[in-house]
């Protein structure tokens, strides 16, 4: 199966912006399982920002371009070496992509086939963020959300996984004692959507939901899962656990 796994600052990150190794080494961990298992992974991880953020002092994430930009110039390359160093232990190598709106938009079928060449060596993971440090336009209103769901359509991947700092998708009212198991119609769940942005991350839930309902509108299976517990994924493709996360049915052409 061909799965794209889309994690947020949130998960990758302590309070203070710093990268959580821990999480990282879990992440790592079940990602190389899945391809030990013959899986095809991308991983979209976001991240740059807010590990530039700890680097150069900020107390939260900066509201000015050029200063995101410099986190992220920052910020990006303590990212991939720890992800290299981590994947390296199971004898897994890195590749690095970084994209803006325009290269999927005009050189979509240069990304789609490097992707697939990299797919055919087999012990090579592609690592896609957005190139924030010359993407204005993403900078300004978004995360890597949509940026796994573009990723996911133009592989035909067989599944999306968002990976956040929450369970699933919970029912309205407050309450988080059980997830939304299924969720059939994307559009009629966009009202429980909670804004409980961090300081260090950039989307909401409302915004990943509008990411999922492109993604299953082009008949891509999604789930919304915790990013702490990255061992759920394969518990999720074999149809397991209900509380392991939330999946979101895509439609049928």
């Amino acid at each position: 199966m061909k799965i794209v796994v889309k994690v947020g600052t949130g998960v990758l990150t302590r309070e203070n912006g710093t990268l959580d190794g821990s999480s990282i080494v879990h992440l790592v961990s079940a990602l190389a399982d899945l391809m030990q298992q013959g899986h095809q992974v991308v991983l979209v991880s976001s991240g740059a920002v807010g590990a530039g953020v700890s680097v150069l002092g900020l107390p939260s994430y900066p509201q000015e371009l050029s200063l995101k930009q410099a986190c992220a110039a920052v910020g990006q390359t303590r990212l991939m070496q720890t992800y290299e160093n981590l994947f390296n232990h199971f004898d897994v190598d890195v590749a690095q992509l970084l994209l803006t709106a325009d290269d999927l938009k005009r050189r979509r079928h240069h990304v789609q086939a490097t992707v697939m060449r990299l797919f055919e060596h087999g012990r090579i993971i592609p690592i896609v963020n957005e190139n924030d440090t010359v993407s204005v336009e993403e900078l300004k209103f978004g995360d890597n959300d949509i940026l796994s769901v573009h990723i996911a359509r133009m592989l035909e991947a067989d599944a999306l996984f968002i990976l956040t700092s929450v369970d699933g998708l919970y029912p309205p009212g407050g309450s988080r004692k059980a997830i939304i198991p299924r969720v059939e119609d994307v559009d009629a769940v966009l009202a429980f959507a909670e804004e409980d942005r961090g300081r260090f991350s950039m989307g909401g839930m409302s915004a990943k939901l509008q990411a999922i309902r492109e993604a299953v509108n082009a008949g891509i299976g999604a789930y919304m899962m915790h990013g702490r517990h990255p061992e759920r994924i394969g518990v999720l493709l074999e149809g397991g656990r209900e509380e392991a996360g939330t999946f979101f049915v895509p439609k049928k052409g």
